[in-house]
């Protein structure tokens, strides 16, 4: 187990500085002077001549690399040019809403989609199967910002059960919040249920015919307990693998529903700065979403060695 995680790890490491090499490659070889860019038609060239050098940009690419590569090791993401802030502050204030905003969507998927799933598998082939496997396809046709729009129509606008848009005010309480996330929790939830209730199903099939199966239920053993404790435990780690996956989309993929919605979170943040052409913040973000990709893989891997202990790398 030991080398199996020493291995993980290596691979980790090696992922993100591959990530971080090509996000670098990226913002220095995009069309024009990002100096220029980010400062606007009315800069003048003194004003860009001092951008680049604050920025590093007059130092050899190389230089450029080592130096950035140092800013990373400390901790440090930049500064933001337009919120004249260290990046990793603007991260930490908007990531709130949305940390929270992921973990309320997975558990509702989580709920909608797993008994869903592991039913239409136990009743392959009749009406709810059938049903439960068309609606799984319309969920993921839909886009998640047009039933934010339709959730916000019915349950907003027209019965007046919940929020609109924003996160509350500065002094708001946790469910005040709360009930500013119940919308689009709901829609990306939704959504996202669709490919783990077509995961679970799937998995559940390949396992619900095995001997090991068959022989819990000649042993006498109770219907629910043959498909929950040996079926589903057996059939759990592609269902893991999607729920983390789907985990990590939504961290990165929640831009447009938190425009929606108006809540101010990370997604929010990076399409302000896209506008703005605030590269530090644009750079700052990916790196951090993709750190939190290889660290839901990371921590889904380990869930496997508690799930099945015979998993190898």
């Amino acid at each position: 187990m030991t080398r199996y995680v020493i291995q993980r790890i290596v691979g980790m490491l090696a992922v993100m500085f591959t990530v971080v090499t090509i996000v670098f490659v990226i913002v220095r070889v995009a069309p024009g002077d990002p100096a220029a860019v980010m400062l606007g038609p009315d800069a003048t060239p003194a004003d860009i001549a001092a951008l680049r050098e604050r920025l590093g940009l007059d130092q050899p690419l190389v230089v450029q690399y080592v130096y950035f590569l140092g800013q990373l090791l400390r901790g440090d993401l930049g500064q933001s040019i337009f919120l004249n802030m260290p990046v990793l502050s603007a991260l930490g204030e908007r990531a709130e809403p949305t940390f929270f905003l992921t973990v309320f969507s997975i558990l509702i998927a989580s709920v909608i989609a797993l008994p869903v799933g592991i039913l239409s598998a136990y009743r392959r082939g009749s009406l709810f199967d059938q049903l439960a496997t068309t609606l799984a396809m319309l969920a993921a046709s839909i886009p998640s910002f047009w039933l934010g729009l339709i959730l916000i129509q019915v349950f907003a606008v027209r019965l007046g059960w919940l929020p609109v848009s924003g996160y509350g005010g500065p002094d708001a309480s946790f469910l005040t919040r709360l009930s500013h996330l119940v919308l689009p929790a709901l829609a990306l939830g939704i959504v996202s249920s669709a490919l783990i209730i077509r995961f679970t199903r799937a998995s559940m099939l390949d396992v619900l015919n095995d001997d090991y199966v068959r022989t819990a239920r000649s042993k006498g053993m109770g219907e629910f307990r043959v498909v929950m404790k040996h079926a589903f435990k057996n059939a759990l780690i592609p269902v893991l693998t999607v729920i983390g996956l789907t985990a990590a989309l939504l961290i990165s993929g929640a831009v447009v529903t938190e425009t929606v919605f108006g809540l101010p979170g990370v997604g929010n943040l990076v399409v302000s700065a896209v506008l703005r052409r605030d590269y530090p913040v644009i750079q700052g973000a990916l790196l951090v979403i993709a750190a939190l990709y290889v660290l839901i893989n990371f921590a889904i891997d380990m869930l496997y060695l508690l799930i099945d202990p015979r998993v190898r790398y």
